[in-house]
């Protein structure tokens, strides 16, 4: 249910990240390789990034497939980040459609990324939905799982957790109230984190730069594929992974 990525390292373009590599995210909207739940991810797409100097990312986000967008194509030959978080979106049955329902979610220095989703959304999720303060409820930026999980997260991040802490606890506050599939991604620009919880993950590091996605963009050595319920918390020196149960 949707398939995304985030990378640390040396500048590289949206092109070289997200298009060139022969199965990356670009061509995972129309033939993911290792998607466990739904066929394509045509619901929508954002990008965003971080420009030197500045802690604020920029986005840009589209309702509809990246393949389709030529604004994008453009973009991606030209715009090079050293810290990116990308996503392609299969939305989920009673998520609202539109560019505002496509990651990732935004908020200071943060971006989010959902991959999954959550049973009973959304009546079913009542008891979840409370555990917010009713004015950050009324802030949701989309009438969809994801931004329910996103606004959770945020949070605790505004009330001082790190990156994994906000995504441990946001994962287990989820998982009591419905068997979802959770797998989440999160960076401040210098660090990621991310969750597998229902779906894949993997990671592969370079010197200086470690890319974190939903599956592989290449079928070169040196990935990595995490154990269900796992954490990752990653950046360009180093990952660290830890069982989230």
């Amino acid at each position: 249910m949707c398939r995304h990525l985030a990378y640390l390292g040396a500048p590289l373009t949206l092109n070289e990240l997200l298009v060139a590599p022969p199965s990356g995210l670009y061509r995972q909207s129309w033939a993911p390789r290792l998607q466990q739940y739904g066929t394509v991810n045509v619901d929508g797409f954002g990008v965003g990034w971080y420009a030197e100097g500045d802690p604020v990312p920029a986005r840009y986000r589209r309702a509809g497939p990246i393949w389709a967008d030529e604004g994008f194509t453009d973009l991606a030959r030209v715009v090079r980040s050293g810290a990116v978080l990308a996503a392609v979106r299969s939305a989920t049955a009673g998520c609202a459609a539109g560019e505002a329902a496509a990651a990732p979610f935004a908020a200071d220095q943060w971006l989010f990324s959902h991959n999954g989703a959550l049973p009973g959304w959304p009546d079913g999720l009542a008891e979840l939905a409370a555990l917010l303060p009713p004015a950050e409820l009324l802030r949701l930026t989309a009438r969809t799982d994801s931004a329910l999980l996103w606004a959770l997260a945020l949070h605790h991040l505004r009330d001082g957790a790190g990156l994994d802490e906000a995504l441990t606890a946001t994962v287990h506050e989820a998982a009591k109230h419905t068997e979802g599939r959770i797998n989440l991604l999160l960076t401040d620009g210098t660090s990621i984190a991310a969750t597998s919880w229902g779906d894949t993950l993997c990671y592969r590091t370079g010197p200086d730069s470690v890319l974190v996605a939903s599956e592989p963009s290449d079928d070169l050595p040196g990935w990595h594929h995490l154990p269900d319920r796992s954490l990752l918390l990653a950046d360009p020196r180093g990952v660290t992974v830890s069982s989230l149960n």
